[in-house]
């Protein structure tokens, strides 16, 4: 999974990406510090694979993980070039999902590009920018069918639609409201659009909004808003406390968040959503040599899960030998889950739930 971290200059991002992180991108107070893309990667926390090292007295524990890209300040204009548009563009292509990092802390001492804070105008900023982006791609596509609709009246369709979700984008609306049916999705499929990618507002707050006043803070509730009118999520976070607890142990980290009234940092709660928002699950393999978590989709299928450890397995799938985690843990081991009659044999309709424990035979 590659969350982009988005947001104006000055919003926060670079010093969350940091401390999400530990990558040590530049963060500085003053507009475009960020210019080409940071990249960090980090491991997505699973207790279940704690749980199953210690089980198997594995040698190796390899858990799934997640790329976090910081992507360059965005100004107005940028659909035209303005600022660091075209590379800021081409960047939120390559993401699975938008981490769209919104400024609702006031500041003497951090200039805001505006001049004011203003979360629901900051997120119209970019919003329009990805729509400009989108419109332009939509005429495009539009010229290209209206081609093909001469020699072929089924292309009108197409047509009807592209100009139905191009008014709908004219009207100031991300793609991610429009609504599509399977069928759309289809079309639209060859043509990704910027503002359909799935979106967590991380809503930045003071470190005394976030714990004792997030209920009242103007700003927050507003990306409530926008964020419900579109389908969006919203994650209310300090950058602030994240930097703090960044170079912590777990330890550490767990008494101080323990004393804010907390029970999971920033990276955990974010990595959830990316998750719930992309429709991701984890299936487990484990063993004496190695113990690992595999990213999935949900509803795939068990060939296309075992083509995640390696394409032979998929080609030549025969079967999946799977127990649950809870199972696998109780029973101490994949024997005794077989004496209990806990491991089933599934086939190649199988669909892969979270927390499977599996074993894959195959044959090449």
């Amino acid at each position: 999974m590659k969350l982009g971290m988005v947001g104006l200059p000055n919003v926060g991002k670079s010093t969350l990406f940091n401390a999400l992180t530990n990558a040590g991108a530049e963060s500085a107070n003053y507009p475009f510090c960020t210019i080409e893309p940071n990249v960090g990667i980090v491991s997505v926390p699973d207790s279940r694979l704690d749980a199953l090292y210690k089980l198997f007295n594995s040698s190796k524990l390899t858990p799934a993980t997640l790329e976090f890209v910081d992507i360059a300040g965005l100004v107005k204009g940028a659909s035209k070039g303005e600022g660091l548009g075209n590379k800021f563009l081409s960047n939120i292509r390559e993401v699975d999902a938008i981490v769209h990092v919104v400024r609702c802390f006031e500041s003497d001492d951090i200039i805001h590009v505006d001049g004011e804070i203003g979360a629901a105008r900051d997120i119209e900023t970019i919003n329009l920018e990805l729509i400009f982006s989108d419109i332009e791609m939509i005429e495009r596509r539009i010229e290209r069918t209206r081609k093909l609709a001469k020699s072929d009246k089924k292309f009108q369709l197409e047509i009807d639609f592209l100009e139905e979700l191009k008014a709908h984008l004219e009207a100031g609306n991300s793609a991610r409201s429009f609504g599509f049916t399977d069928d759309q999705s289809e079309i639209i499929k060859s043509s990704p659009l910027l503002s359909n990618k799935p979106v967590i507002y991380a809503a930045n707050l003071s470190e005394n909004d976030f714990i004792n006043n997030i209920d009242t803070n103007e700003n927050y509730n507003a990306v409530l808003e926008i964020a419900k009118n579109e389908n969006s999520a919203v994650l209310p976070i300090c950058a602030q406390i994240e930097a703090e607890i960044s170079d912590m142990g777990d330890e550490d980290k767990a008494m101080f968040l323990a004393d804010l009234g907390l029970s999971e940092s920033g990276l955990d709660r974010i990595i959830k959503e990316g998750y719930s928002l992309l429709g991701l699950i984890s299936f487990l393999t484990s063993g004496p040599t190695e113990v690992r978590a595999w990213t999935i989709t949900k509803g795939t299928k068990a060939p296309a899960a075992a083509g995640k450890i390696h394409t032979d397995f998929e080609r030549g799938f025969i079967r999946a030998e799977v127990v649950s985690f809870n199972d696998i843990i109780e029973c101490q081991g994949m024997a005794g889950a077989r004496e209990k009659g806990l491991v089933r044999l599934e086939g190649k309709d199988y669909i892969v739930a979270d927390g499977d424990v599996i074993i894959f035979r195959f044959n090449v």
